[in-house]
């Protein structure tokens, strides 16, 4: 009878995953060795293998898990009752924009570290990445049919994906504008241009407000 795994199995894998994450996202993947992620973890090499045959597991996991959670996100979004397709456009930029946030360390390995995966595994999180896009263009395309019509909306899905994926490169997390604001911005910039930015509330105001 085969035995079934230990209470906390998924859970130490998730602390691994998460160490990984922050390593390869911080020093990068080809930089980083099996024996640091044991070391961050606080477990030997011999048990962080119990749970990963290889540090590329690790990195497969790590872009494809993030792919996973953010196409959930998509179909949340989709799944929410009386949005029409403006309002659904702003609420998948704003819950992307938080998630990038929220997993930083995974959606830069992704960025960053993707051109190390093989075979299926790129496949894999390649046609992950181009549902993902499918999906906005979808979306694009109720806004704007004619731009469907015309080939155009994968094309500036991926012009949209370009403002949210490399976010992280320079948006502070310490700066005067938090996650909530720019993915404001994204939205406000990208269906209205230039012209419908609408001036961000400071965080202090915010905060005065709200008492």
């Amino acid at each position: 009878m085969a035995r079934g795994r230990a209470a906390g199995y998924d859970d130490q894998r998730d602390l691994i995953l998460q160490h990984a994450a922050a390593l390869f996202a911080r020093q990068g993947y080809a930089a980083t060795s099996m024996n640091e992620v044991a070391q961050a973890c606080g477990l030997s090499k011999p048990a962080i293998y119990h749970y990963f045959t290889e540090k590329y597991a690790l990195l497969f996991e790590i872009c494809d898990t993030h792919l996973t959670r953010l196409q959930a996100l998509e179909q949340e979004v989709k799944d929410l009752p009386g949005l029409d397709a403006q309002q659904r456009l702003r609420s998948l930029i704003a819950r992307f924009v938080e998630e990038y946030a929220l997993s930083a360390h995974a959606h830069r390995v992704l960025t960053e570290s993707v051109r190390y995966l093989k075979g299926e595994d790129h496949q894999q999180v390649l046609d992950k990445e181009r549902a993902l896009v499918a999906g906005f263009s979808k979306t694009l395309a109720q806004i704007r049919l004619d731009l469907d019509e015309a080939g155009l909306s994968k094309a500036i899905s991926m012009l949209l994906f370009g403002m949210m994926n490399w976010m992280f490169t320079w948006l502070r997390s310490d700066g005067a504008l938090d996650q909530e604001a720019m993915a404001q911005l994204v939205a406000d910039l990208f269906m209205g241009g230039i012209g419908e930015v609408q001036t961000p509330t400071p965080k202090a105001e915010k905060t005065l407000a709200q008492i």
